[in-house]
């Protein structure tokens, strides 16, 4: 999976409506003299989009690692907690509502993504039998419903705006520079740390809640945490490129198909590998495919994701 990311990053940087050798990328990467032209395209439209693409995509899957270990259910991914939704509904709120304020679609976007897991933490971690998988599955599935109803009110309200939307709603990244980036990096950061420290709980929760409090641990405690990382992660990705929701379904069961183990030592650091090379090498594709005309990812990423998942899954079983 590095090998494929190393790959992935310098076709990101090759690729586009403009092609550039490969070394003048490799020159650029380590400072030696390029055409300026080149030296521009990398640097200030490419550097920026790729490191995104790596980011984003390690986030999901990452995020959706730490979901399904939590919750012990393969099908978890940042939808079940609502971060997808509300994430959705915040974007729309600008868009829809306030287009001449695009720049503050990222801050929304993320906002309303942790406001929606915090919703559901609420009401899947508190009260009598709080910390349930059962009812923190449901509690997401109704947050996420609402906000989903919310999206379809915006979006019957003002159906001549819709067309704007449609980049956010399908997945996509933009050549904007680092600006997006520096608004949220420090989403990225808490919740990549945070997952971290989640890996060696997430082994001992594997082994059953009764186990795990017999060696010290405290379930209920383990899954709020790593569900936190997860919808930290998820809403600043949703923040920068939309409603990726495939990458953190499919990247976790890709790596435990391929190395056969559970082990979260394993799987949460190879499904940030993972994720990173499926995105970055999804995103060339969009640029290049129809060139100069630029296409969403999403679509993209399940043309390359879910025929290698079909594939895995046939042979494992």
């Amino acid at each position: 999976m590095a090998a494929a990311l190393v790959l992935a990053f310098c076709a990101s940087l090759a690729f586009g409506a403009v092609h550039i050798p490969v070394s003048d990328v490799i020159g650029t990467i380590f400072g030696d003299k390029v055409p300026e032209t080149s030296q521009q395209i990398i640097e200030v439209l490419r550097l920026p989009r790729t490191i995104e693409a790596i980011l984003v995509g390690a986030a999901l899957g990452v995020a959706g690692a730490c979901l399904q270990g939590a919750l012990n259910n393969p099908l978890a991914s940042p939808d079940v907690i609502g971060v997808t939704s509300g994430a959705g509904f915040g974007a729309m709120l600008i868009i829809l509502l306030n287009p001449a304020s695009v720049e503050l679609l990222p801050l929304s976007a993320l906002a309303f993504g942790l406001i929606a897991a915090g919703m559901v933490f609420l009401i899947g971690f508190t009260g009598r039998g709080g910390g349930n998988i059962t009812r923190v599955i449901l509690a997401g599935i109704a947050i996420a419903a609402l906000f989903s109803a919310a999206t379809a009110a915006l979006m019957s309200a003002y159906p001549d705006r819709v067309p704007n939307a449609v980049f956010f709603l399908v997945g996509g990244l933009t050549s904007t520079g680092w600006e997006n980036l520096e608004t949220v990096w420090p989403y990225f950061a808490f919740g990549f740390v945070l997952a971290v420290f989640m890996i060696r709980p997430l082994d001992k929760l594997m082994l059953g809640d009764d186990v795990a409090a017999s060696l010290g641990s405290r379930p209920r405690l383990i899954r709020l945490l790593a569900a936190i990382a997860a919808a930290v992660l998820a809403s600043a990705a949703a923040a920068i490129a939309g409603l990726l929701a495939f990458l953190g379904l499919v990247i976790p069961h890709l790596v435990r198909l391929l190395g056969g183990t559970n082990n979260h030592t394993f799987v949460i650091p190879v499904s940030a590998l993972a994720g990173a090379a499926l995105l970055t090498a999804a995103d060339t594709l969009a640029r290049t495919i129809a060139a100069p005309v630029e296409m969403p990812v999403g679509p993209f990423l399940v043309l390359l994701g879910v025929p290698l998942f079909l594939w895995l899954l046939r042979k494992a079983v």
